[in-house]
């Protein structure tokens, strides 16, 4: 069976990869509030069934906990793709690469135990992030550097607020719940930010906010629950790179973005510094801190 929490794991890293270069795509004709709107309101209605199939998930609505994680989801994606208006598609995928490297501070916070090897991997990735906050060859500006490490934090706060939900009855139920959650509390900001939506858009467009609420936010989220699960810690991390990597790819490859020498080693030392991270719980028994964290497109 573990061959199929692979292959799950494998899924949720492509399907949040794909994030970054549809965001691209969608930003081209509406803001990236109103883009994150129409994710979570495209999530949402898939999510609906699981949340509201029955009166023990239902019950999580009332939860404070999966409340409070709701509203951070929502609002980190709205923060995230903010910056990803202001930089280019490899340095807002590569920039999440360092999102192991702030579990392992969290966790040492937090009183676990975090070895030599994942501190070493945090000063690989913080490095790696320097490198391209530097803004090689022009390809991201200072502002959308620091919104798209500030997406980070939320999204770390997600990720500790959930690790105090209550038990669900099934391994949808969370994540379909905090889905409906997040895409109510950005539908005030959106239409305070920039009023209703537009909603004639271009076929690929459209294309591509259906494949971000389905693919990028939904599938991805349950795909990874049911492979972490069936996992260790060490191997399901590993599987968080993969998302950079498509992100990056997609935006050398589709969008024209320049691969640098500077971008090119940020790029190496962020995810070969997630990477050590992400091992070297094996040796320090972090526990679940690591085997729950989500990558974030």
């Amino acid at each position: 069976m573990k061959s199929i929490a692979f292959v799950a794991l494998a899924l949720a890293g492509l399907c949040w990869g794909l994030g970054f270069p549809t965001g691209k795509l969608i930003l081209t004709q509406m803001d990236a509030a109103h883009m994150v709107l129409l994710r979570f309101g495209v999530a949402a209605l898939a999510a609906a069934p699981f949340a509201l199939r029955s009166p023990e998930v239902r019950a999580l609505f009332k939860s404070p906990v999966v409340l409070l994680a709701g509203v951070l989801y929502g609002v980190a994606f709205m923060v995230q793709f903010e910056g990803l208006a202001h930089v280019s598609v490899t340095v807002a995928a590569l920039l999440v690469g360092a999102m192991p490297a702030l579990i392992a501070v969290s966790a040492k916070v937090l009183g676990e135990k975090v070895s030599r090897m994942s501190w070493a991997g945090v000063a690989a990735a913080t490095l790696g992030a320097v490198l391209i906050a530097g803004k090689p060859d022009g390809a991201s500006s200072p502002w959308g550097v620091a919104l798209s490490l500030g997406a980070l934090f939320l999204f770390l706060a997600w990720l500790l607020t959930l690790r105090r939900a209550p038990k669900a009855p099934n391994a949808m139920a969370i994540p379909a719940v905090s889905i409906i959650i997040a895409a109510v509390t950005v539908l005030p900001i959106a239409f305070v930010m920039h009023g209703p939506p537009k909603l004639t858009l271009s076929a690929p467009v459209w294309a591509a906010i259906l494949a971000q609420g389905v693919l990028a936010t939904l599938l991805a989220t349950a795909a990874w629950q049911y492979g972490a699960a069936r996992v260790g810690a060490a191997s399901a991390g590993v599987f968080i790179n993969i998302e950079p990597l498509i992100g990056a790819c997609c935006g050398v490859l589709l969008f024209g973005d320049h691969l640098t020498v500077a971008l090119f080693a940020g790029g190496l030392l962020i995810i070969g510094g997630s990477l050590a991270v992400v091992l070297g719980e094996k040796a320090a028994a972090l526990g679940d801190v690591q085997a729950t964290v989500a990558p974030t497109a």
